[in-house]
């Protein structure tokens, strides 16, 4: 598997543990997904630790919450032609590169990232996240460590 440096915009593709699955006592998430890289940072010991939003094609319930992924950058990603959007609500957090990371939906070389957002989509979430979080809006899932 080819296993990139974490990048904050960069989307991989990780098995997403949602918060209500956490709650419910699951340790893995039920299914392989697009996730964006929020943000990335490294411990005293060296250690990369990232953090992650989920991809979904379920319009999100709340506008505030969530980011659409446009058409074109899906298509340059690789990924298929449904809307998508970026959860903002959602986050997952774990040491890179972690058991969970899955090779990329019919990459051949085993890539485990599509490829990175375009810095203004990627500054959109940031921003639209931080709000969020500002709020109190944002469930956080700790994955290995």
């Amino acid at each position: 598997m080819n296993i990139p440096d974490p990048v904050p915009g960069l989307v991989i593709r990780y098995a997403y543990l949602w918060s209500h699955e956490a709650k419910a006592g699951h340790e893995e998430g039920s299914k392989d997904r697009p996730c964006a890289i929020l943000l990335t940072t490294t411990t005293k010991s060296g250690a990369k630790m990232v953090t992650v939003l989920p991809v979904t094609h379920t319009p999100p319930s709340d506008e505030k919450l969530a980011v659409e992924i446009p058409t074109g950058t899906k298509a340059r990603l690789g990924l298929d032609d449904e809307r998508s959007w970026v959860i903002l609500a959602e986050l997952n957090h774990f040491q890179w590169p972690g058991p969970d990371l899955r090779p990329a939906t019919g990459d051949r070389t085993g890539d485990v990232a599509y490829g990175l957002l375009p810095a203004s989509l990627y500054e959109t979430i940031r921003v639209k996240w931080l709000a969020a979080y500002d709020a109190g809006k944002v469930a956080q899932v700790r994955r290995t460590s």
